[in-house]
């Protein structure tokens, strides 16, 4: 195997910050079980936080970003993977306090793998990654919760994003009426290509708050990846027994509320991490997403690949809003 390979990194020293393309050699990889050739990787919002020096991402420099990657086994110390064996990871420290997928090749422990199931190519499960893995936590939530398309329409904030585009695919193919906001107007086409029965601005859904602790009852759910006060808003307007299902803070980390919502509607405030999720509900939601909940929709509609070299603008775009659907990175 090559001594050496190409890897994105950034970098802080004497000189100030950097990042771009550079050599790194095998054995500044850190310790890991496994050894993986890294095909394909994704942007998102972390890694355009991990892109720049005030992000409050990365940890150590130099650093190699990247929190998603799909490839194949090159060398294994572990029984449960061999050489060979297509495998994903995201999530836990890969590409925040351990390198990540930005690289031809990394070095992992083996609890962090996911195989990859039978019905996902490696490019498909990035262009899923940590958005569209998100967005399928947020439905299985749901789901659990007792929501079923006969409770009425789903509202799906942010829904031009990576997070979003997915979950408008995912639920409108379990039967869902979904109702997707934006504040990208030119994207509708988009959106409603996607499945969605009704696009609505982000500053029309704003302009819909209720003015005291609870409006009119709306949505039977809500897929939240914006967050921030947005989300005490649609808590008031979220049906009798509903749940918002909440995976992001691009809106902000903060929102005001009322007990009202949860004592006089019963309504549901669900926390979706994707990070720790436990390795078995993880590996279930990955073979839903290569099975009956494959978002084939947004594999072709909503997806820009870009190489390692192309990283520098792809992150500026997620990081300013401009990203539309999900950006793949092909490494090898």
């Amino acid at each position: 195997m090559q001594s050496a390979f190409r890897a994105f990194v950034v970098a802080r020293d004497e000189s100030g910050f950097r990042a771009g393309v550079e050599q790194v050699g095998i054995n500044a990889l850190p310790e890991g079980d496994i050894l993986v050739r890294v095909q394909y990787s994704s942007v998102n919002y972390k890694d355009g936080l991990a892109s720049i020096p005030d992000g409050k991402i990365v940890q150590r420099y130099p650093f190699i970003p990247g929190i998603d990657l799909a490839g194949e086994v090159i060398e294994s110390a572990n029984g449960e993977f061999s050489p060979g064996d297509r495998v994903l990871c995201t999530g836990y420290g890969l590409g925040v306090s351990h390198e990540g997928g930005y690289a031809e090749y990394a070095r992992l422990p083996a609890a962090w793998l996911v195989r990859l199931p039978e019905g996902l190519t490696a490019k498909e499960a990035m262009t899923i990654g940590t958005a569209g893995f998100t967005a399928a936590l947020s439905v299985d939530r749901l789901l659990r919760a007792g929501l079923a398309p006969e409770n009425g329409p789903v509202l799906v904030t942010g829904a031009t994003g990576g997070v979003g585009s997915m979950a408008v695919d995912i639920l409108s193919k379990l039967g869902f009426e979904v109702t997707a906001s934006t504040g990208k107007a030119p994207q509708e086409a988009l959106l409603r290509g996607l499945g969605a029965a009704e696009v609505i601005s982000r500053a029309d859904l704003a302009a819909s708050a209720a003015a005291g602790a609870l409006g009119r009852e709306r949505w039977a759910a809500v897929v939240d990846p914006v967050g921030g006060p947005g989300t005490g808003e649609l808590l008031k307007v979220v049906r009798y027994g509903g749940a918002i299902a909440v995976s992001g803070m691009t809106g902000g980390g903060k929102f005001e509320s009322t007990v009202f919502p949860f004592i006089l509607r019963g309504v549901q405030l669900l926390g979706i991490d994707s990070v720790m999720c436990p390795a078995q509900l993880r590996q279930s939601i990955w073979d839903r997403l290569a099975g009956e909940w494959k978002p084939v929709r947004a594999l072709k509609q909503a997806v820009t690949e870009v190489e390692l070299e192309q990283l520098p603008q792809a992150l500026e775009a997620v990081l300013a809003g401009r990203s539309v659907g999900r950006q793949v990175v092909r490494i090898s």
